[in-house]
């Protein structure tokens, strides 16, 4: 899925130089607003990367983590976006992200199994910076790079993972502006990586004590996040 959404992204980046030839321009005072405004919709897949301490329970038993399977995940949120120059902006995004993942641990002798529907609901607020290419025709291609604070609002404490609830992500991606006749139409790639330690070790709430053993087998945790998102502007 990865690969396809990059091909497709890097297909749309280099259809400006695809023609030569130039066409009347929508919209062509567009990009002389130093303010702009808008709003998107999007796709993207939530995933873990779990590190593992070696722990071995006193039955002899080791386990280990792995996010087995990945729900449809999709995003909304609304841009602001400030020109510093005629190339460079600097922009704000407040989202909400939903999605879901399932999480497996697996006991390494045994081939026992526990399974884990782990819900997710994020306040985000990314902050970009947009590095474009100039304008040829009706498209231009830009870079982004940028942070991306996170507030989950659905963790559980009874489950056998528990996440903290703030994460702070680096991101990176590119895509093109497209200039129709009454909007512009933004697609944009990106990817996500997550800095912070996720692993809530203390568990003292955890009322079945058993599960805690899936919480002691884990060193860190670490989300990632593939993005693709279309903007109305």
């Amino acid at each position: 899925m990865k690969r396809y959404l990059l091909i497709l992204t890097g297909l749309l980046v280099c259809l400006p130089f695809m023609a030569q030839k130039r066409k009347p321009q929508n919209r062509p005072y567009i990009d002389q607003r130093r303010l702009h405004y808008g709003f998107y919709i999007g796709v993207h897949a939530q995933d873990l990367e779990f590190v593992h301490n070696g722990f071995i329970t006193e039955d002899g038993k080791s386990w280990f983590a792995d996010v087995a399977e990945y729900s449809p995940a999709f995003s909304v949120g609304v841009l602001a976006e400030a020109y510093v120059t005629s190339n460079i902006a600097v922009r704000a995004i407040p989202s909400l992200y939903f999605g879901q993942r399932k999480i497996i641990f697996h006991e390494q002798t045994s081939h026992l199994e526990h399974s884990q529907m782990m819900k997710s609901t994020l306040l985000a607020c990314p902050i970009n910076l947009k590095l474009a290419a100039p304008r040829f025709n009706n498209h231009r291609p830009f870079f982004v790079a940028g942070i991306n604070p996170t507030l989950s609002l659905t963790n559980k404490d009874r489950q056998a993972l528990l996440l903290k609830k703030w994460d702070c992500y680096v991101e990176v991606g590119l895509g093109c502006d497209f200039y129709l006749p009454f909007f512009k139409l933004i697609p944009e790639l990106k990817f996500c990586f997550g800095l912070r330690d996720l692993l809530e070790t203390d568990r003292s709430d955890l009322i079945d004590k058993s599960l805690l053993v899936y919480t002691q087998s884990l060193k860190e945790v670490r989300s990632r996040m593939v993005m693709l998102t279309f903007y109305f502007e």
